[in-house]
């Protein structure tokens, strides 16, 4: 079995949908609230950082081309609601047109950080899942968040 690039671009836009349509429960105020205090995560927060790394394990981990990444600025970012649809949606773009990249290859199978995978798994496929894992359970933080915050279901 498989996973085609079709299919991880069906699922990468699945996650960043889920997210543009939670980002309908915050305005540019409460997107960049940390509901518990400094030790949280904004909604913007979670975003940036989800699509930036996203776009690391595939592009660089996955291909081995150097993507710029500042995690730490990922987690104090601050942002508005058009910004971030922005985001979403280049990053939904991105991702598809990596997961083609990806599936052509070569990758880069070599990369340290690959063995950092689920049981030493250093696949391909294991990335992809490894991606998909992180986008979903972001997905769950920025709900969370959400609901932390007070801002209604949409």
């Amino acid at each position: 079995m498989e996973l085609a690039a079709h299919t991880i671009a069906v699922y990468c836009r699945e996650a960043l949908a889920g997210m543009d349509r939670t980002l309908q429960r915050f305005d540019d105020e409460t997107v960049n609230i940390r509901p518990h205090g400094a030790q949280t995560n904004s909604a913007a927060a979670l975003i940036v950082h989800s699509c930036a790394a996203a776009r690391y394990w595939f592009e660089h981990i996955g291909i081995g081309r150097h993507v710029d990444r500042d995690r730490e600025f990922e987690f104090e970012v601050e942002s508005t609601i058009s910004e971030l649809k922005i985001l979403i949606e280049s990053t939904t773009e991105r991702l598809a047109a990596l997961a083609t990249e990806l599936d052509a290859g070569p990758s880069a199978t070599d990369h340290e950080l690959r063995t950092l995978l689920h049981e030493g798994d250093t696949s391909d496929g294991s990335l992809v899942l490894h991606a998909l894992e992180e986008l979903f359970q972001h997905l769950g933080h920025l709900e969370l968040t959400a609901d932390a915050v007070g801002t209604a279901a949409v």
